[in-house]
């Protein structure tokens, strides 16, 4: 393709970017949010038996998450680019495969059934078709502009349309799936029928967002391989990424935050809805805490410029870490002094989630810049992997932790050494998790400021020196 007939990179590349990650998160942060609930509350699985789904299926996502970059990296790009093309492929699948998730009609089956349905139809969605969207998706950043405040912006435009679904689907969630009894219980609405209601508009309105990313987002950055440079394997591509300090370190950052914001998320809904006795607390806080990032976004490009994206990261993943800290040692009882003061303390994980994907280009331009190799695809699927295993971790001890104190998924009032155990895996453990994200950064993770800078220039002169 003929560079100078390509538009110039602009306001329609970071909307459909917006876009692409609205769609993957109305499946996605809908699962984080709602998926125990469904499989606990209204199929009636143990949370033991839902935390092994969780782990088993990210052992799976080790090979289709990589199998995915490596196809990425290796194919025939399409007539609209290397990574696009699998927009267009996957976002019907992903979106079916969602909906099949919230089938509530099998509550009435035998453990069995439900078990192998819930197996069955979770790595398909998760492990095949999200992945197969997912990869190309977070890839394309690179291709889409080189230039570092652009890739800022696009990472800054994917953590609005990330918080853009998490409040369609934080406020409007919990008030449509939950209802008030006759003892004033908050029970689940028509007994779990309402799930696949609201799974296939979720579908639906998924779809529409992949439809805006790929009309909207041009890839401009063709990377052409050298004929004559001799074949990469796949255990040399893992032998030079795990190499990378880079590398290593924003995996560990990512795996830690990861662990911290889906453990929150998992059991913000038994928080509210059991120890404080109030979802509509929790549908506020996700409104505010949702709105609070936005404002936030307008201030990241102004404030990673000045500091760097991996500095301003530290600060604000150490900030959240003091008030989760704090709201474990004050046990607060009342729903909206809480809910208030954690909207506040979360500013620091959205921060942090608006620049990450910028981190991401960052360490693979490191990467191209050591080895003279550019291998998007594969790099973006280690550390979505990595995500990935900090999902299944969130999942896996949501579980088993609500086993440990003693939650009974049957009953409608819990005792209250179940509760308060509730309060404290909901504000300790989190806390002491966004600390390690925080060193992760500080410690392990090289590429300040000055060096992605360096990075880039190094990587412009080489491109046009071709």
């Amino acid at each position: 393709m003929d560079q100078k007939q390509v538009k110039p990179f602009g306001l329609s590349d970071k909307i459909g970017y917006l876009f692409g990650d609205f769609g993957n998160d109305f499946t996605f942060i809908f699962a984080s949010t709602f998926l125990m609930v469904f499989y606990m509350k209204v199929l009636g699985i143990p949370g033991a038996a839902v935390g092994t789904l969780f782990l088993i299926a990210r052992v799976v996502d080790a090979f289709t998450d990589v199998t995915m970059g490596r196809i990425v990296d290796i194919c025939k790009p399409g007539k609209d680019g290397r990574f696009k093309q699998w927009i267009r492929r996957m976002a019907g699948p992903v979106a079916i495969a969602s909906f099949l998730m919230y089938q509530s009609s099998l509550a009435g089956a035998s453990m069995t059934v439900k078990i192998v349905y819930m197996y069955v139809t979770y790595l398909l969605w998760g492990s095949i078709c999200y992945t197969g969207i997912n990869i190309p998706y977070g890839s394309m950043a690179s291709a889409i502009t080189e230039k570092p405040e652009e890739r800022t912006a696009l990472s800054t435009f994917r953590g609005v349309g990330a918080n853009l679904a998490q409040l369609v689907i934080g406020v409007l969630g919990p008030v449509i799936i939950y209802t008030t009894d006759v003892d004033g219980a908050q029970v689940i609405r028509g007994g779990g029928s309402i799930f696949p209601v609201v799974a296939g508009i979720f579908s639906v309105c998924a779809i529409l967002c992949y439809v805006i990313c790929y009309k909207c987002t041009t890839e401009r950055v063709r990377i052409e391989k050298d004929p004559d440079a001799p074949k990469v394997t796949l255990l040399q591509t893992f032998a030079t990424i795990f190499s990378s300090r880079a590398m290593l370190g924003i995996i560990g950052a990512a795996l830690f935050l990861m662990l911290s914001q889906l453990l929150i998320s998992g059991l913000n809904m038994y928080l509210y809805a059991d120890y404080f006795g109030d979802v509509k607390a929790f549908s506020s806080y996700t409104f505010i805490n949702i709105m609070l990032s936005l404002v936030l976004a307008g201030f990241v490009g102004r404030i990673t410029g000045r500091m760097g994206k991996k500095e301003a990261a530290a600060v604000a993943t150490a900030f959240t870490g003091a008030v989760y800290l704090v709201l474990f040692a004050l046990k607060l009882t009342n729903p909206w002094i809480y809910m208030i003061s954690s909207a506040i303390g979360f500013l620091g994980v959205n921060f942090f989630n608006l620049v990450i994907w910028a981190n991401i280009t960052d360490v693979i331009d490191d990467a191209e810049v050591r080895n003279g190799k550019r291998e998007d695809g594969t790099i973006y699927a280690v550390y979505s992997f990595a995500r990935k295993v900090g999902q299944a971790l969130a999942g896996g001890l949501s579980g088993y932790a609500m086993g440990l104190i003693g939650y009974e998924s049957a009953a409608k009032v819990q005792t209250a050494g179940v509760l308060n155990g509730l309060y404290t895996i909901s504000t300790l453990v989190p806390a002491l998790l966004f600390f390690c994200v925080t060193f992760m950064l500080l410690v392990v993770y090289p590429l300040n400021k000055k060096k992605v800078e360096e990075n880039s220039e190094i990587l412009q002169k080489r491109r046009a020196a071709r």
